[in-house]
C-alpha cells in the first residue's frame, strides 16, 4: 500500500471514529426512542398502558412490561426489558407495586419516569376492609409499605392520573401538547361516565359486602360504598390460614353472601372452598391488573359492574 492509500485509509477511519463519537455524545442528551415520529413510552402494567395509549394516540408507541396473562405483582425484568426502560422517552409506573420496575427506574431512568403515586397518593391497605375484633387481619402490610396500589379501580382517580400524564407527554413532545390534552379530556369524560354508571348501578342493593379472594378492591369499595371482605391480603399468592378461612366463612354467612369472587389471574380454589362451605356460588371480579381477553379497561369495568349488580341483588 503506497503513502497516498495509507493516508486515505487513515482519514476514513478517523472520520468514522469522529462520527461514532458524535453519535455517542448526542445520545447522552436523552434517548431518541425506536420511532423518531412517536414518543417511546414504557408502561409498567395494563391500566397504565391503557391510559398511555388513549392519551397518546398515534403520537406514542407504548410497550407493556407485563406479558398477557402474567401476574404483574411478581414481574422480573429480563435484560431486554431493562433496555426498554433505559431507552424509553417516558416510563409510566406505580412505585411500590413492582419492585423490579422501581429498581430499574432508579438506576436508569429517574429523569424520564412518571410515578402515578405522585398524582394520586395510595390509601392504606387496611382501609375499607372488614375485620371483627380478634380476627386475623386480611391485609399483608408488608406489600407496598402497607399501601394499596390498585387505585385504577376508582375511575375518578384514574382520570386524574390521565390528565397529569397528558401534561408529561406534552413536556416530552411540546409540538403535540394540545393533542394530548384534548385526548385526555375525552378519556376523562369516558371515565366520568363510567363512574356515574357505577354510582347509579350500585345505589340500591340488597347487600353491600363483597367477599373477594384478595383485597384488591378497596378503592372500588370506598368509592361506591361497598364493604370488602378479603380472604387474603394484597398479595394474591398468600395462602390464608384455617382461622382466616373460618372467619371469612362466618362473615359470608352473617351477610348472606350469595357469591364469592375470585380473579382472572388467580386460582379459584380458595374462593371455591369458601363458597362450598357457605352454599354460595363463585364469580370473577376482575382487578384489571392485566389486559382483558376482549375489550379494554372500560369494558372490563362495566363487566365488573354487571357482576356486582347480580351478586348484590341491585335494583
Amino acid at each position: 500500500m503506497n503513502k497516498c492509500s495509507t493516508s486515505r485509509v487513515l482519514a476514513a477511519a478517523t472520520a468514522t471514529l469522529l462520527t461514532l463519537g458524535g453519535a455517542a455524545a448526542c445520545s447522552t442528551d436523552g434517548p431518541a426512542g425506536a420511532d423518531p415520529q412517536r414518543v417511546d413510552v414504557v408502561a409498567a402494567f395494563y391500566p397504565l398502558q391503557f391510559i398511555a395509549e388513549r392519551v397518546g394516540g398515534d403520537a406514542v408507541r407504548v410497550t407493556n412490561l407485563v406479558k398477557p396473562g402474567a401476574e404483574p405483582h411478581d414481574l422480573e425484568l429480563n435484560p431486554g426489558q431493562v433496555g426498554q426502560i433505559t431507552e424509553a422517552e417516558l416510563i409510566v409506573y406505580l412505585k411500590g407495586f413492582q419492585p423490579a420496575v422501581d429498581e430499574a427506574v432508579d438506576q436508569n431512568a429517574t429523569e424520564r419516569a412518571f410515578d402515578v403515586t405522585t398524582v394520586q397518593p395510595l390509601r392504606d391497605a387496611a382501609a375499607g376492609g372488614h375485620e371483627h375484633e380478634g380476627e386475623e387481619a386480611a391485609d399483608d402490610h408488608a406489600e407496598s409499605g402497607g399501601k394499596d396500589p390498585h387505585l385504577w379501580l376508582d375511575p375518578t382517580r384514574l382520570a386524574t392520573v390521565a390528565d397529569r400524564l397528558a401534561e408529561r407527554l406534552g413536556k416530552a413532545d411540546p409540538d403535540r401538547a394540545a393533542d394530548y390534552a384534548a385526548r385526555a379530556k375525552t378519556l376523562h369524560a369516558d371515565l366520568e361516565q363510567l363512574d356515574a354508571d357505577f354510582t347509579a348501578g350500585l345505589k340500591t342493593c340488597a347487600r353491600r359486602e363483597i367477599v373477594t379472594s384478595h383485597t384488591a378492591f378497596g378503592y372500588l369499595a370506598e368509592r361506591y360504598h361497598l364493604e370488602q371482605v378479603g380472604i387474603t391480603g394484597l398479595a394474591p399468592e398468600t395462602e390464608p390460614s384455617p382461622q382466616r378461612l373460618a372467619a371469612v366463612a362466618q362473615e359470608a354467612r352473617e351477610h348472606k353472601a350469595t357469591t364469592i369472587f375470585f380473579e382472572t389471574l388467580v386460582s379459584p380454589k380458595v374462593a371455591e372452598t369458601i363458597a362450598a362451605e357457605v352454599g354460595a356460588k363463585t364469580a370473577v371480579l376482575d382487578p384489571i391488573e392485566g389486559g382483558p381477553a376482549d375489550g379494554d379497561y372500560l369494558s372490563a369495568m362495566r363487566g365488573n359492574l354487571q357482576t356486582l349488580r347480580t351478586a348484590l341483588d341491585c335494583s
